[in-house]
């Protein structure tokens, strides 16, 4: 009986730590794959109907019109005739990996103390087991920038796919960018502590400014002096200034984003891109003449003012491409971990408000790839580029028809069932041959 108990106990401890682990990354791709007949949306606007595309070792190494071609099929031939291929879609500014159960403080780690973190950095914070990072997949978003919260400069984000063991094998692109979140010239009442509700004019907003101002000015007199005593925050402001890395603004009011824009000028920064945007629309102009990109807001949202357009959250990012800039999507706000997986169904929502829809899918592909610097390798299905992409039964685009049946991440196909469902299948199978 004891020994029966000790049984129980361990095949209990043994399922219960299997429910919190995550699949098993595939291994490296290692024969060629061929998927045949497919509508193939490249993702750069384009679009192949009879599609044949082939990739070995990770890489796409055909991508042609199956019509017009009498290329050899190599390896698995996958045949997707009536079927939808798309490049993997990214997801910007998300916090995906850093933070797994909201309301447990232990796997919290999007944010540190203080207010100026520029040595801060998120990916060797990611957790790559995260079950929310491996819900992505059914839906098509295989990679995300990794982005710290909190703060007057939050810290660096890098590019993560979501199929790894851990923040090394996830990296894509390695502290890529760095996140500044701007000072809003209003602020709400704290009425907990008297103060009347609603918005109210921030009486300390040109402060706030200046000490970010002042950050800069002592940084760069560091970088540029003799370095004698150690300053790391200082230290790591080196490769803003002198290798023009990025830097993300999140900013979103009309005078804030005017004087972002002069703080870039200001201290020469040569990338900078603007994360929320809502009151973009207005100095439009202004941003397309400083070629600053915009990751515009989830639309899935009420506008901000009484005298707005009801829909105008659903346009916005239609209205700033029409204005010439390069826009992306993100997914943050409200329960942006568990929403970034809905980000291609925002995509899709921007599409039926007006945007054509082979233009609404660059917003996760293409143009996010350009934005976090990494269009030479992803955002697309090009020869040369990764081979991450995936399969669909229908449109990608639409929660109703969106139902991916195969996905590869640099070549290794991922496994699109659930965690529980895949325990459900590995148990009950053990459970039917013991019977037999």
């Amino acid at each position: 009986m004891k020994r029966l108990k000790i049984t129980l106990l361990l095949g209990i401890l043994i399922l219960t730590s299997s429910l919190y682990a995550q699949q098993s990354p595939t291994s490296a791709q290692t024969e060629a794959v061929t998927i045949v007949g497919a509508t193939a949306h490249i993702g750069n606007g384009e679009i192949i109907e009879n599609s044949l595309i082939i990739f070995e070792n990770g890489i796409l190494t055909q991508v042609l019109d199956a019509s017009t071609t009498k290329m050899q099929y190599r390896g698995t031939i996958i045949n997707a005739e009536g079927k939808h291929v798309y490049p993997g879609f990214i997801a910007p500014n998300t916090t995906l990996g850093l933070v797994e159960i909201a309301s447990l403080r232990p796997t919290d780690d999007e944010d540190e103390i203080g207010e100026m973190l520029p040595h801060i950095r998120s990916l060797v914070a990611y957790n790559a087991e995260s079950q929310i990072v491996e819900s992505m997949r059914p839906n098509g978003v295989l990679i995300g920038q990794i982005v710290p919260r909190g703060g007057t400069i939050s810290g660096t984000s890098s590019v993560v796919q979501f199929d790894a063991w851990n923040w090394e094998d996830a990296s894509i692109k390695k502290d890529a960018g760095l996140h500044i979140n701007w000072p809003n010239s209003f602020k709400r009442g704290r009425w907990w502590l008297g103060e009347e509700r609603g918005l109210k004019p921030n009486e300390k907003y040109a402060e706030e400014v200046l000490k970010l101002t002042q950050f800069f000015n002592n940084s760069r007199a560091y970088v540029a002096g003799d370095q004698k005593q150690e300053n790391l925050p200082f230290k790591s402001m080196d490769a803003i200034f002198n290798n023009g890395k990025k830097v993300f603004v999140h900013v979103d009011g009309e005078r804030e984003i005017v004087d972002a824009i002069q703080f870039k000028k200001d201290q020469n920064l040569k990338d900078m891109v603007i994360v929320g945007g809502y009151d973009a629309v207005k100095v439009a102009d202004l941003i397309k003449a400083e070629n600053i990109a915009i990751l515009s807001p989830r639309p899935h949202s009420t506008p901000n003012q009484d005298d707005e357009d009801y829909d105008y959250n659903y346009k916005l990012a239609k209205l700033l491409t029409d204005k010439g800039i390069l826009v992306g999507l993100e997914s943050s706000g409200q329960m942006e971990r568990a929403n970034t997986r809905n980000l291609p169904f925002y995509a899709g929502t921007v599409a039926a408000s007006g945007m054509d829809k082979e233009q609404a899918l660059k917003l996760i592909t293409l143009n996010n790839a350009k934005i976090l610097g990494i269009d030479d390798r992803l955002g697309t299905l090009e020869k040369g580029k990764d081979a991450t992409l995936f399969i669909s039964e229908g449109d990608a685009l639409d929660m109703r028809t969106n139902k991916l049946t195969k996905a590869f991440i640099q070549g290794r196909e991922l496994s699109l069932e659930s965690h529980q469902t895949e325990l459900y299948h590995r148990y009950s199978d053990k459970y039917e041959n013991q019977k037999e």
